[in-house]
């Protein structure tokens, strides 16, 4: 009997032996797994795209770009002027009034998630002199813009939908004729950040454009505005390959 009962110990031991390495091993073959699945995982690349515009010709709408209208009226004169030996890009029709509003547009950039930066500077309009960023432009009637106006002192930003402008947010902020400011809009998914000279401003949520769209300009009515070093930098996602 105590033989037995030794023998009967001895497999016992052996077949948990046996089990722990057969544990073991899965666990092993787990992680590789795991390891294999989170390095699949990477982060897209990120592009940074500038507009400076210090190759365009004096006079003239630059290459690669194209004037749209939402709303009514004519078409808006965009043209490269210089301003104090700059060269930058101005709307400078004083001709429209009411609901216009001038767009400019990128031909050959599309981007989703960004964040998208220049320099503005409201110069002249008896009726407005507003102007700022568009993204997710879908066409003339389909775009988000942030715009900031000196005449009435505040930072909006705005969803076009079917040619129809729809505020999403508003702030007081003090805008000077004549002064250079620095806008930037960061959007991911469907989150809005607008920034005003580094500070944020504006924040918000919305769905209407969750594609990628091309990026542009945009002024209202009779303003007169200039606007220079558009930097546009891609925000990383994910990807599984």
């Amino acid at each position: 009997m105590k033989i037995l009962a030794t023998l009967s110990l001895s497999i016992a031991l052996l077949t948990s032996c046996n089990q722990a390495t057969i544990n073991d091993t899965n666990s092993v073959a787990n992680s590789i797994h795991r390891s294999k699945e989170i390095e699949a995982v990477s982060l897209a690349p990120t592009t940074v795209t500038t507009f400076t515009f210090n190759n365009d010709g004096l006079g003239k709408i630059p290459s690669d770009w194209s004037s749209y209208l939402t709303g009514k009226g004519k078409l808006g004169l965009w043209k490269i002027l210089d301003d104090n030996g700059s060269k930058i890009l101005a709307q400078t029709s004083k001709e429209n009034f009411g609901y216009h509003f001038d767009v400019i547009v990128n031909d050959f950039v599309s981007y989703k998630d960004l964040e998208f930066s220049l320099k503005f500077k409201g110069v002249e309009g008896h009726e407005d002199q507003g102007g700022g960023p568009v993204w997710r432009y879908q066409d003339a009637n389909n775009y988000y813009v942030a715009r900031a106006n000196p005449l009435e002192n505040n930072y909006r930003v705005y969803k076009v939908v079917d040619g129809n402008r729809k505020m999403l947010k508003s702030i007081d902020i003090d805008v000077t004729t004549g002064q250079w400011y620095i806008v930037k809009i960061i959007m991911k998914g469907n989150v809005i950040e607008c920034y005003f000279d580094g500070k944020l401003q504006l924040s918000t949520t919305d769905d209407t454009f969750p594609n990628a769209g091309k990026i542009g300009l945009w002024t209202k009515a009779d303003a007169v505005t200039y606007f220079d070093d558009l930097t546009i930098v891609t925000i990383n996602s994910t990807t599984k390959h």
